[in-house]
């Protein structure tokens, strides 16, 4: 039997100003701080989904070149993005402070891999902390990319390319 597609509601993206009150929420002195302030940068300054920043492994990462490899998207599509140099001395600074070493760059404090429902759960805590009233998700973050991204450069193509969509419906 074939499951129907429900009809979504698109996420509104964040104001600039919400942007900004979550980015001051996680503490950069406290390792859980750092990783989570890192995971919130990737979602939004590349429309990370939350799946594809969780299963983000070391070797996925070239601090040299500023290159990101996302393998294994949503529908099996890899694709390249490129950080700017802030993002990339975010990621080494966390490369640097992890306390147990893994092939993947967002572990628990004892190496496991770390789950969506916590990525979730914590946004939730987060945007109490930062003011926001309204939803705000993993994917509110990837739409906030998205939205941007589409009012500097005013072409849904490049938009397309960066969320990983096949299709441009997809996107728009």
């Amino acid at each position: 039997m074939r499951r129907r597609k429900t009809k979504r509601s698109i996420p509104d993206p964040l104001t600039a100003e919400e942007c900004a009150a979550l980015l001051k929420v996680p503490n950069k002195r406290y390792p859980t701080g750092l990783r989570n302030l890192v995971m919130i940068r990737l979602m939004l300054a590349l429309g990370l989904r939350c799946a594809e920043v969780l299963a983000l492994r070391i070797q996925d990462v070239d601090l040299q070149s500023g290159k990101l490899r996302v393998e294994k998207g949503k529908g099996k599509k890899d694709r390249i993005l490129w950080l700017n140099v802030e993002m990339l001395e975010l990621l080494q600074e966390w490369r640097e402070r992890r306390i147990v070493q893994s092939e993947y760059y967002f572990t628990t404090l004892k190496g496991a891999q770390l789950k969506s429902r916590y990525v979730r759960a914590m946004m939730e805590r987060y945007k109490a902390k930062a003011g926001i009233v309204r939803k705000c998700s993993p994917h509110t973050l990837r739409h906030t990319f998205a939205t941007d991204l589409l009012r500097q450069t005013g072409n849904i193509e490049i938009v397309r390319k960066a969320l990983g969509h096949e299709d441009v419906s997809t996107t728009g």
